[in-house]
């Protein structure tokens, strides 16, 4: 007789040990490689697309690899359709050009983009797939709050700046470039809409745009462009959201300092807003011309008492006013100076033609000088750039090229 012949089973333990894995590690997604002959198409069909521009020498874009995947794969559950969400890659150094296009300065960095257009602001949140996944969830939401009687709109907090939009009907031209241009500037402004029987006090004339600027007694300002030309409603919201001085803090210091400008800062305490009003009705007033030269901005004295103690002043000095051009701090000599005519405007030109620098090292330049008056080199040492501290760090990144400010 011969003997039965038994298959061999797989020990259960290793049975388990495959469930698991197969569990636990699902199919890795693939992430978008962009080039120059597919960007334009996938980003301009993509609702939100976050792109990871990177070098594959970067120790830092090497740690990010499996975080990115990994967040898209999370992301992917959550919003399967392809043009939802895209996550995408550039290699920085086999397409130089997109790279350039996109003024990329250090590796690995995380843009975003709505519908082909890059959004201002960059990722520069936590690297962990739970932070990347929970900023895309965000970009995500619907970032205008509609209203359901206009008592709300009444009751707005008027120390934020807010668009409100009125509209016969959600399902329209109209609403839609609104809703395309609250979606890239809901981080500078809030976004409200009110609809049909609620929303027809204020469409009188039609469908209405207005912006509620920030203080009780503000009036509101009216937008009287075409309401489907999206260009033309994106640069008058831009204009209205985006103040010409901002107020720099240490979550948007890091973004601030990257724009690579230098700062003329006002410092005062928070609840001093005369001082702030003077200083944006002067620059406004003489410095409108050297907007995209230097950054206009202003700062809570308590929360930067440090770069205060760079230029010897404390919280109780201040209004105080100064230029930090990230190598060196200069001093406004006296805010009670602030309202003359040219005076903050030639502070601003004698940093760009470097003659407060050398004043600090040599003292005053001979056109200062009175007639007959010796001339002295007074060495001296202006305080350090407090402000470059906030930028990028080279422990998270890999910076391609230092700035050479005045």
């Amino acid at each position: 007789m011969r003997p039965a012949i038994f298959p061999l089973l797989p020990d259960p333990g290793c049975l388990l040990l495959v469930l698991v894995s197969w569990l636990f590690n699902p199919t890795r997604s693939e992430i978008t490689s962009l080039d120059s002959g597919n960007i334009d198409d996938i980003l301009n069909n993509a609702d939100v697309a976050l792109v990871n521009f990177y070098a594959d020498w970067c120790r830092f874009s090497q740690m990010l690899h499996p975080i990115f995947e990994e967040a898209s794969n999370v992301i992917k559950e959550e919003y399967p359709d392809k043009n939802q969400v895209v996550f995408a890659r550039v290699d920085c150094d086999q397409h130089s050009d997109i790279a350039q296009r996109y003024r990329i300065s250090k590796y690995p960095t995380l843009k975003l983009f709505r519908n082909g257009m890059m959004m201002k602001r960059e990722y520069r949140g936590q690297r962990s797939v739970t932070a990347i996944a929970d900023y895309i969830r965000q970009q995500k939401s619907n970032p205008i709050r509609e209203v359901q009687d206009l008592e709300e709109i009444s009751s707005l907090d008027r120390s934020r700046r807010s668009i409100v939009g009125y509209f016969e009907q959600k399902d329209s031209d109209n609403y839609r470039t609104f809703e395309r241009v609250a979606n890239i500037l809901h981080d500078d402004c809030v976004f409200l809409s009110a609809f049909g029987a609620i929303s027809k006090a204020e469409r009188f004339s039609g469908d209405n745009v207005i912006y509620k600027p920030p203080g009780e007694s503000a009036p509101d300002m009216v937008y009287l462009g075409s309401l489907t030309n999206f260009d033309l409603i994106y640069a008058w919201t831009q204009d209205k959201c985006v103040p010409l001085v901002r107020e720099i803090t240490f979550e948007n210091g890091e973004e601030l300092t990257e724009e690579g400008l230098p700062f003329l800062i006002l410092f005062h305490m928070k609840d001093d807003l005369e001082s702030l009003e003077k200083f944006q009705q002067e620059v406004a007033r003489q410095l409108i011309s050297e907007k995209g030269t230097i950054n206009f901005l202003h700062a809570d004295c308590d929360k930067f008492r440090h770069p205060l103690l760079h230029i010897q002043k404390t919280p109780a000095d201040c209004p105080v006013i100064a230029i930090d051009s990230f190598r060196h701090m200069y001093v406004f000599p006296d805010f009670s100076d602030l309202s003359v005519p040219g005076k903050l405007k030639q502070f601003v030109l004698d940093l760009h033609s470097g003659k407060l620098h050398r004043e600090f090292h040599h003292g005053p330049d001979p056109t200062d000088v009175a007639p007959g008056q010796p001339i002295q080199d007074l060495a001296s040492s202006p305080p350090e750039s407090s402000f470059q501290k906030l930028a990028p760090s080279e422990h998270r990144y890999t910076l391609l090229r230092e700035k050479d400010e005045l």
